[in-house]
C-alpha cells in the first residue's frame, strides 16, 4: 500500500487529535500534532514575555530559540519544548486560547509550517491543525475536515477539563468554543476553512468507533487508488 500524507483539519474539540493518533497507529505512520506545536510556542512566549506574550515583535525575536519535538513515552506521544516535556502544560484552557491568537501572527505561522512541511518529505504522515490541507500540504493524496456543533464542543470539552480535575463552567466552554471559532474563521492569516477536496466528517452524533470505522475505510480506498 502506498505512503500517502493524511491532512486533517477542523474546528476546536472535534477529535482531530484522537481521530489522528488513531489513524497513524492504524496505518504505521508518524501522527504530527501541529496545535500542540503553536501551545508550545505560545507557552515559550508567556513564560519569557508575560503580559506582553502576544507582542508581534516580542514574540518575534524569541522564535530562533524555540525547539519542538515529539517524543515517545509509556504514555503515548508527548510534545518537548527546548527539551522539557510540556504535554500537559500545553493542554489547559489558557493556553490554548493564547496558541489561538499566536497563529495569527504570520511569521509565527511561516516559522511552524516549514518545520510541519519538512515533516512531510518521506511521506507516511497523518497531520492534524487548522490549515493543513490548505496550505501546509495543498497536495495532500488524503483531506479530512472534521466538525461538529458548537454545543457538542463545548459538552466534551468540559468533560475533558473535569478528568484533569479543574473545574469548569459550561456556558464559559461553549463561549470560548464560539470565539475560537470566530477567531481561526476570520484570522488574516490561513484562515480555517475546508478544502474544496476534502471528505467532511460531521462528527456530532457518530462513536468513536463509527468515525475510525468509516475514515479507515477513506483511507483504504484513497491509498488504493493514488
Amino acid at each position: 500500500m502506498k505512503s500517502i500524507i493524511v491532512a486533517i483539519d477542523g474546528y476546536s474539540s472535534c477529535g482531530k487529535s484522537t481521530v489522528a493518533k488513531a489513524l497513524a497507529k492504524y496505518a504505521g505512520y508518524t501522527y504530527v500534532d501541529t496545535g500542540a506545536m503553536y501551545r508550545a510556542t505560545a507557552l515559550y512566549a508567556f513564560r519569557r514575555l508575560g503580559d506582553e506574550a502576544l507582542n508581534r515583535e516580542a514574540v518575534l525575536t524569541l522564535l530562533p530559540d524555540i525547539h519542538i519535538d515529539f517524543v515517545q513515552t509509556s504514555e503515548g506521544q508527548h510534545v518537548t519544548l527546548n527539551g522539557e516535556d510540556v504535554e500537559s502544560l500545553i493542554r489547559t484552557l489558557e493556553v490554548g486560547n493564547m496558541a489561538s491568537q499566536i497563529s495569527t501572527i504570520k511569521e509565527v505561522r511561516a516559522f511552524l509550517v516549514a518545520q510541519q512541511q519538512a515533516m512531510g518529505d518521506k511521506k507516511g504522515i497523518v497531520m492534524d491543525g487548522r490549515d493543513i490541507g490548505t496550505v501546509v500540504f495543498p497536495n495532500a493524496e488524503l483531506k479530512l475536515f472534521l466538525t461538529a456543533s458548537p454545543e457538542v464542543r463545548a459538552e466534551r470539552r468540559y468533560l475533558e477539563l473535569k478528568a484533569k480535575g479543574e473545574s469548569p463552567i459550561l456556558e464559559e466552554v461553549l463561549a470560548d468554543v464560539n470565539d475560537r471559532d470566530y477567531r481561526d474563521t476570520h484570522r488574516a492569516e490561513s484562515p480555517l476553512r475546508q478544502a474544496d477536496d476534502a471528505v467532511v466528517v460531521d462528527n456530532s452524533h457518530m462513536t468513536r468507533e463509527e468515525q475510525m470505522d468509516y475514515i479507515i475505510g477513506v483511507f483504504r480506498e484513497r491509498c488504493a487508488t493514488v
